[in-house]
Formats: structure tokens, C-alpha cells, sequence
């Protein structure tokens, strides 16, 4: 019989719960060997809801106990850092939700303790693995369309009640999109999530935005809302791009009517591209007047996951690479690069905000 990649889930709170364990139930190719959570209520629901019989309230005592190839990292955002980090020195490959961490020197330490240990970091991004942003990748990164001149990111979303405390867990409607336990008021906690919309939100459009376009930030000027939460709410940023290109980066989670919209154009010297996320729809203009259309892909496992609200969205997608990569099977489709560049922009967007709006250089982060 095949080897069977051997996994650990690390926080079983609702993200993992949702999406992260019962993918690895439901995979042949993998075994889900313990679960891991400081909350012993929650792990003990976690653990009867999907029969998993080894647990622990210490992640370190798990890594220490259990034979693993890789772990699964859920825990709040301000422990991602330290739970990475430990998985990593034990040799193991790890999907690590987003954000990647909440600073741009502990994102560098991650990828330079996996580079020096040959483990990979999948990033936690759904959106990357769909068809069209392969494309688009691939269209952009060839040169095809020349320099990149000028990029247009947005997202908007309905975060707003999950940043007021509000998870509506106790509404029977929600029991499909909360198995086990809703995220509670830990997006509201800056001590937990870092910040609102930007380490929720745009973190999804500024990482699709850097895997598309290959771009790396350079400076970062930002301006933030909180409305009436403790973190921000509305974001609007501008970025400058190592190839001199400007990027304008807004978010708002304050929707109220539809699923929002997450769009991104990217305009270059030779044609340009517009994604939207959404509709999972896209068409790439070139110079010529052609046009290419990026639809959803069957062959290619697009449409086969979709998410409560209508949308395309393959949260089973970093999971399914995990074990590929374990197994040998396929490389890092979610690369570390892409996380580290994301928190590189979120860094100094926060602290660009806290200033009244400065210009925030990126290397400064690494003094």
C-alpha cells in the first residue's frame, strides 16, 4: 500500500474546522494523525465531531509525541508565527493560513528557516489555485504584455458584524458554515488578529495581486477607517513596485446586500488584464485588439467547490497541495514568497495609517 502523508491540524477553530479537517478525512492519500488547540473545549468538540481521537492542548508536545510529514496552522493570526516556526524546525511542510505572520522580519525568518530545512510553506489562498489566475500568471509573468505600469486591486466584503464581536453562531442558518464552533469576537481582538479588514481582507487581494504580477513592494502609503470597532474596517493604499509601478490596494468590509466585489486589473506597456473573483470570470486584452477569456476550468477541479454564497472558492485547494507535496506529487502552487510580500504591504500599510498616512519604506521593516 502507498505511503499516506501524515498530517497534524494545529487550531480547530472555525476555518479548520470547515474546511481543513474534513478535507483531510475525505483524502485517500492522507492520514489526519492528531489535533491540536490551547482550548480544550473546542479541541474536545473537534475531536468528537469528526472522530479523532489524538489531541493536544500543547502544539509543541504533539510535535514532539507524533510522527509527522505536515501540519495544518489555523490558530490566530498573532500565533502563526510561533506555531510556523516550530513545525518548521522539525523538518515538516506546512499550510499556513493567512496572513502569513503580522511582521515583515518574522515573514523573512519563515522562509529562510523553510529554505534551510527544504520545507515548503503553502500559503493559505484559495484564489491561487483557481484557473485563471494560473493563467494570468503565466500571461504576465512571460512578458507578453511587456512592463507592468499599473495596478488596481479591491475587495469588498461583508466582515463587518465579525469585526463588531458578531458571528451569528447561535443562528440555526449558520450550523453549515460553522460545523463546530464559529470564529467568535477574535477579529474584533487586535491582540489576536493584528487588525481588521487588512489582515482578513486584503490580504487575499494583495497576495493575488503579487502571485499575479510577480511584483515586489518597495513603499506603502495608507490611510485606515475603523467606523465604530477597534481595527480598521475601510483601507485605501498605494504601493510602489520594485519596477516602478503604482498599485491603488482599497478594501472595505462595511457591504451590506450581495457577496461584494474582488477585482483586480493589472495594465502594462503591451495589453492588460481584469480578474474578477467573484464571477471567477477574466479576460486578458493585448495590443492587438485580441482578447483572451478565463473561464472556470471543470477538468481542472474548478468548479467542483463552491462556496456557501455562490462563489467559486477552493478552500480545499492548499490542503489537496500539502499532501501532493509530501507525497512528491506536485510542486508549491501557494509559494512563502507570495505571504512574505503581502505582509511586507500590510506592514507598512498599518504603520503608514498609525502616522497619518506617511510613506512607509519596506526595507525600513527590516531594521
Amino acid at each position: 500500500m502507498p505511503p499516506k502523508a501524515r498530517i497534524a491540524v494545529i487550531g480547530t477553530g472555525w476555518w479548520a474546522t470547515y474546511a481543513h479537517i474534513p478535507t483531510l478525512k475525505a483524502h485517500p492519500d492522507a492520514q489526519l494523525v492528531a489535533l491540536a488547540d490551547v482550548r480544550s473545549e473546542v479541541l474536545s468538540k473537534a475531536s468528537e465531531k469528526y472522530d479523532i481521537g489524538t489531541v493536544y492542548t500543547d502544539f509543541q508536545e504533539m510535535l514532539a509525541n507524533e510522527s509527522l510529514d505536515g501540519a495544518v496552522i489555523a490558530v490566530w493570526h498573532a500565533a502563526h508565527y510561533e506555531v510556523a516556526r516550530a513545525c518548521l524546525e522539525r523538518g515538516l511542510h506546512v499550510v499556513l493560513e493567512k496572513p502569513m505572520v503580522l511582521q515583515a522580519v518574522q515573514a523573512r525568518d519563515l522562509c529562510g528557516l523553510a529554505r534551510e530545512h527544504r520545507c515548503e510553506i503553502i500559503m493559505g489562498y484559495p484564489w491561487h489555485f483557481l484557473t485563471q489566475t494560473v493563467r494570468a500568471r503565466e500571461v504576465v509573468q512571460s512578458g507578453a504584455l511587456g512592463q507592468i505600469h499599473y495596478v488596481s486591486s479591491l475587495f469588498s466584503s461583508s466582515a463587518y458584524d465579525l469585526y463588531r464581536g458578531e458571528d451569528h453562531s447561535d443562528n440555526p442558518e449558520m450550523v453549515a458554515q460553522y460545523p463546530v464552533v464559529g470564529p467568535g469576537d477574535v477579529y474584533r481582538d487586535p491582540a489576536r488578529s493584528g487588525g481588521g479588514q487588512g489582515y482578513l481582507q486584503v490580504t487575499h487581494s494583495a497576495a493575488l495581486m503579487f502571485f499575479v504580477s510577480g511584483l515586489k513592494p518597495v513603499s506603502v502609503i495608507a490611510q485606515m477607517d475603523n467606523l465604530d470597532v477597534p481595527v480598521d474596517v475601510v483601507d485605501a493604499i498605494i504601493v510602489r513596485m520594485d519596477n516602478g509601478a503604482l498599485a491603488s490596494v482599497s478594501s472595505t468590509g462595511a457591504v451590506r446586500g450581495g457577496n461584494g466585489k474582488l477585482d483586480i486589473q493589472i495594465y502594462c506597456k503591451n495589453g492588460w488584464l481584469d480578474l474578477d473573483y467573484i464571477d471567477c470570470t477574466g479576460t486578458i486584452y493585448h495590443a492587438d485588439g485580441s482578447q483572451e477569456k478565463l473561464t472556470p476550468n471543470p477538468d481542472a477541479g474548478d468548479v467542483n467547490y463552491r462556496d456557501l454564497e455562490g462563489y467559486i472558492y477552493p478552500a480545499h485547494a492548499p490542503v489537496h497541495n500539502l499532501v501532493e507535496v509530501i507525497l512528491g506529487q506536485s510542486p508549491n502552487r501557494s509559494p512563502a514568497e507570495t505571504g512574505r510580500r503581502t505582509v511586507e504591504l500590510l506592514d507598512a500599510a498599518y504603520r503608514s495609517a498609525a502616522m497619518g498616512g506617511q510613506a512607509i519604506n519596506v526595507a525600513s521593516l527590516y531594521d
